[in-house]
């Protein structure tokens, strides 16, 4: 496989980390931590953007609980790129691998590569459907679910409506299934227009097509965005045409500046469901550290979502993660694959 400026980073990062390991471990805890100087490596598809930030954020503090050293890299939308950055994670011998979102189909070969190799792996939000690799998901369904009902109860049972959708990504297929459920209960919910793209200027790309759906679709009442990108995109459309009153925004995510863009005067987007996604990347680093030490963190690993409203944020005062945390307990942490052996992460 050629070298790349990304894969030469990628070892010169897990060479770095090398050296300067810690041979301290976590006194009670199975091998190998109770030695120390573990390795893993986080690969993301996506490269930027507020959930992977806090995503990432997440992770490192965990990692740093159990004395892991975590190299985190990213594809920026390159699967071919994701790809390379795994197998070097494997070429390098780390002892677990977490796949961060991407193209299933894509990373089936390589994950397996993984496997043979003995290398634990993990995936959040792409079902690389192999049964020695643990599945951590956000319960795409039931974030959807909430916050269509909440499009209901606030909307009616009769609008026409858009979605912000790109086939072939894990979560946002099974958001989309369950907008299409909605679809199938309530009759009077026309889908009027379909758009959206994948790319790494997600939010600008995405303004640019919904200013096109709003022209072309004067009767356009509600748009689910089932993720927080889009969100970002449709509401800077909106917004620009003028059309906040008359088109509202229901989505999937969340983020301190998703909260400040619900938070604005006469802001179209009046709900999210989302998992704190600094929470996500703990769970993540737990599973894999799990089956790095020999045990079993199942193989769904669920993360439960919560409803935030405009409503919701306003009247509580909340303008950052932090805060919503704060007032919100259920959202600042999971139970998900907790064991007594691993240090909370800080």
């Amino acid at each position: 496989m050629k070298t790349t400026f990304l894969s030469l980073a990628l070892a010169a990062g897990l060479t770095a980390l090398a050296s300067g390991a810690s041979a301290e471990g976590l006194a009670g805890a199975p091998a190998p931590f109770d030695k120390g100087g573990v390795k893993i490596a986080v690969v993301s598809f996506l490269g930027s953007g507020d959930w992977l930030q806090a995503f990432e954020a997440g992770v490192k503090r965990q990692a740093e609980a159990l004395g892991i050293e975590a190299n985190i890299s990213q594809a920026r939308n390159d699967i071919n790129q994701e790809r390379e950055l795994i197998q070097q994670a494997i070429n390098l011998g780390v002892k677990g691998i977490i796949i961060n979102n991407g193209q299933p189909e894509a990373l089936k070969d390589v994950a397996q590569a993984a496997i043979d190799a003995g290398i634990p792996v993990v995936a959040y939000d792409v079902n690389i459907d192999n049964p020695k690799i643990p599945q951590i998901e956000q319960s795409d369904a039931d974030m959807a679910r909430l916050v269509l009902e909440q499009a209901i109860k606030d909307q009616g049972e009769t609008f026409d409506g858009g979605v912000v959708y790109v086939a072939g990504f894990a979560p946002l297929d099974r958001r989309y299934a369950v907008w299409k459920d909605f679809q199938k209960k309530y009759p009077g919910i026309k889908e009027i227009a379909t758009w959206g793209v994948v790319n790494d200027t997600v939010a600008a790309s995405v303004a640019d097509q919904t200013k096109a759906v709003l022209a072309a679709n004067p009767s356009l009442k509600v748009v689910f965005t089932p993720w927080d990108e889009f969100a970002r995109g449709v509401k800077l459309a909106i917004d620009e045409a003028g059309v906040a009153d008359k088109v509202k925004i229901y989505g999937v995510d969340i983020s301190t500046s998703d909260i400040q863009a619900m938070r604005e005067p006469n802001s179209p987007w009046l709900a999210t469901a989302a998992t704190n996604p600094a929470v996500v990347g703990e769970v993540s680093v737990r599973a894999l550290a799990q089956l790095i030490a020999g045990e079993d963190p199942g193989h769904s690993v669920l993360i439960q979502p919560t409803l935030v409203t405009q409503k919701t944020l306003i009247d509580n005062d909340i303008k950052t993660i932090e805060e919503l945390q704060a007032k919100f307990p259920a959202f600042k942490d999971s139970d998900a694959a907790k064991k007594d052996w691993i240090p909370a992460a800080k």
